[in-house]
This record gives C-alpha cells, sequence and structure tokens, in this order.
C-alpha cells in the first residue's frame, strides 16, 4: 500500500477551506492546505468591498473552532433589528422577538480570513502549498488515496481531497461533476458609504422592481456597506456615474431612508448566478462551499451555508476517523451529501423564489398581502427568523453547541 502524506487534502485556503481545515486539525488529523494565490501581507485600514452578514450558527462554528475571539479583536458590526420594504409592504425583525443580544453580525472577508490564518498558524499537523494549483488527480489502484499532482511537479497522497476553490472549481470540472446554473442577467454593486443618518445596528433591505438593494450596518454609526442587486445594462450604467450623481442615484433607490449619501467609497461590481452540482462527492473527493452551490445574495446565506458545509463534513469525517472507519470513502461522503445537498437546493429555490415574486409586477398584491400578514403574524415571523438566524434546522454539531 502506497505511504498516506495527508488525512485530507484541500484546495483552496478562502474562509470556507480554512474553516475546514480548522476543524479536521482541531480533531488532530494531518491536512495540507493548497492554494493557488500567492500569501499578501496588505493591511487595510479602510473597510473592505466585501462584507458577510454572519448567522449566529456560523458565529458558534467560530467560536468552537477558537477562530470568533480573533474576529471579534478585530472589527465586528453586530446588527439587532432588520428592515424589508417595497412600495406595499414591509416587514420588520427584532431580535428581541427571540431574547437574543444580536440577529448577527456583518464582518468583512479580509477581517474573517485574517482570523482563521491566525488560528491555522496555531496548528502543527498542517502543511501549506502556496502558490501552487493541482494539475491533475487520479485514485490509487487499490482505491484507497487519491494521488495529486501539484503544478510545481510534486506528488501527494491523501484520504480525501476537498475543493473549496470557489463557484469555478477546477477539481470540480476535472472530475467530471455536472451542475445547474442559472444566469439572472443581473450584477451586484457593492460599496462603502457614509449616511446622514445613523444606521441604528438595523439591516436594510428594499425590494425594487429591478432587485433588491440592502444596506448593512458597520461599526461606524454612519457607515454602511452595500449591495445593489440591479440588471446589468442599468448596473453598467451606474457604473459609469460620477460619484456625485452615483450618490444622487443611490438616495433615490433607497427612498431617503438613512438620510442623505453624504460619502461612497471605491465601487465594485460581480455577476450574479444561481449554480448547484449534481453531485457533492464522488470516492475520496468532495465539495463544498461555492465549489456545491452559489445563491443569490438576497438574504446574505451564501457564505453560512458554506460554513455549514464546512461543519457538517468536518463531524463525519471526524466520527469516522476516530472510529477508524475509512472517511474518504463513498459510503461515508454520501451522509455529507445527504445532509447538505437538500439543504442547500431548499434555499437556493427560496432565493430564486424571492427574486420571482419581487420582480414581477402581477404578484404586486399578493407580495405586499404576504408582506403585512407575515409583519403582524408574530409565530411566524419567530419561526422565519430563528430559520435565518441558524437556530433551528439539522445543525452539525459546531453550529448547535459550545464544545
Amino acid at each position: 500500500m502506497q505511504p498516506i502524506d495527508y488525512d485530507v487534502l484541500i484546495v483552496g485556503s478562502g474562509i470556507i477551506g480554512a474553516t475546514y481545515a480548522c476543524a479536521l486539525l482541531q480533531g488532530g488529523m494531518r491536512i495540507a492546505l493548497v492554494e493557488a494565490k500567492p500569501k499578501s501581507n496588505d493591511k487595510k485600514e479602510e473597510f473592505d468591498l466585501r462584507t458577510y452578514a454572519l448567522t449566529r450558527a456560523s458565529e458558534r462554528i467560530f467560536t468552537n473552532l477558537g477562530v470568533w475571539d480573533k474576529i471579534a479583536a478585530q472589527r465586528i458590526s453586530p446588527f439587532r433589528e432588520m428592515h424589508v420594504w417595497d412600495a406595499g409592504g414591509e416587514i420588520h425583525f427584532n431580535s428581541t422577538m427571540l431574547n437574543e443580544a444580536t440577529l448577527g453580525h456583518i464582518v468583512e472577508q479580509t477581517v474573517i480570513q485574517a482570523a482563521l490564518t491566525a488560528r491555522l498558524a496555531e496548528f502543527e499537523t498542517l502543511t501549506n502549498y502556496r502558490p501552487a494549483k493541482v494539475q491533475t488527480f487520479n485514485l490509487t489502484k487499490d482505491e484507497s488515496a487519491m494521488q495529486v499532482h501539484l503544478d510545481n511537479g510534486q506528488s501527494l497522497t491523501t484520504r480525501l481531497l476537498i475543493s473549496a476553490e470557489g463557484a469555478n472549481s477546477s477539481i470540480r470540472t476535472n472530475a467530471g461533476i455536472p451542475y445547474q446554473i442559472r444566469e439572472h442577467g443581473q450584477q451586484a454593486i457593492v460599496a462603502t458609504v457614509q449616511t446622514a443618518h445613523p444606521h441604528q445596528q438595523t439591516a436594510w433591505q428594499r425590494f425594487l422592481p429591478t432587485g433588491p438593494l440592502a444596506f448593512l450596518p458597520l461599526s461606524e454609526p454612519q457607515t454602511c456597506s452595500i449591495v445593489w442587486s440591479i440588471d446589468t445594462p442599468l448596473a453598467q450604467r451606474l457604473m459609469t456615474l460620477d460619484k456625485q450623481a452615483f450618490q444622487q442615484a443611490l438616495e433615490k433607490a433607497f427612498a431617503l431612508k438613512l438620510g442623505t449619501v453624504t460619502d461612497c467609497g471605491q465601487r465594485a461590481t460581480f455577476p450574479l448566478q444561481s449554480r448547484h452540482a449534481l453531485q457533492y462527492v464522488q470516492p475520496r473527493l468532495a465539495l463544498i462551499g461555492d465549489a456545491a452551490h452559489t445563491v443569490l445574495p438576497l438574504a446574505g446565506q451564501g457564505l453560512n451555508l458554506g460554513l455549514l458545509d464546512a461543519a457538517a463534513l468536518s463531524e463525519i469525517v471526524l466520527n469516522a476517523h476516530a472510529k477508524r472507519q475509512d472517511f474518504g470513502s463513498y459510503r461515508e461522503l454520501r451522509r455529507y451529501e445527504r445532509w447538505r445537498k437538500g439543504e442547500n437546493l431548499i434555499m437556493l429555490k427560496v432565493m430564486d423564489g424571492f427574486k420571482y415574486l419581487f420582480a414581477k409586477p402581477p404578484l404586486k398584491w399578493a407580495r405586499n398581502l404576504g408582506l403585512s400578514l407575515t409583519n403582524t403574524t408574530v409565530p411566524l415571523k419567530q419561526l422565519i427568523i430563528q430559520y435565518a438566524m441558524g437556530l433551528k434546522g439539522d445543525l452539525p454539531r459546531l453550529a448547535n453547541i459550545n464544545t
């Protein structure tokens, strides 16, 4: 039998890949991280353009992995209320409904990544290959391991190969795993803005016929991260506007809910797609995070779903490893696929459904009635926000309790 270099080899050291690595390393496994991008030592003082609304479930995952304190030591922005509306209806959520301190936290991508990097540095059983890319991979003759060939000429063997590369996963492509993709004809504009009125630690989202506009509260009381999902031609026109004209367009779209937009930083766009792999696993191979699924950013659930993938798969792998079972076998990996695939598909359909519901003028009466009824039905509101916060559902152990 060929010697095994690593228990698990993870391709992609972004937030999902690094989180998964932390979980396995904490369980005493030998892990390799392969990352194509060179290491960056840049420290950003300004707010990052990419921010995430972390649920309470994600907070618990990071707490149990020894990462949350490192995040909190940098910069986090709790939100205690959520206000969603369109031209004819609205719904309001408050953390006091559930006797919770917060609904979640808005955290910048660079802050989460830095905390994970610091935590990974504390483990001695981690090996980094960076910058490096996987050229090819194949099962060994006895199918007891995967052999992975890097572009630097090295060949490594592992019991389990993980793709955490993101939506354009080369591992998924080379493994021949098909996926469904839906183009929405929209772009998301992201930026950091200053407003005349404080955000009141509230996540604000307005649904427009062209797409939703979210103002997410950051740590400074009059600073928000915006995510404006909008039809591509209009997004392209908005990106050509000078700062003042863009701020005026933003104020109009947001109905001056926080007063005038007094300043706006750099803007960026990314295309909106829904994507779902038809298989999450093969023998000795698994997809997690955006490599397996991407959803619309209507409720900020994309990263949270990926973190639940990482927590669920780590639980299955560590349980099998503790029992001296073959954690890389198709049988064990199918447990992960059955656990997470259905949950992710439901969220993908729900987000696509929201887009359809709010984009179709003929459905306006039904939409407004639904918003109004939900807003006045406290038990239903509580149930919705509990699922959105990660307080209900078939959650992994890392997301459930403090271990």
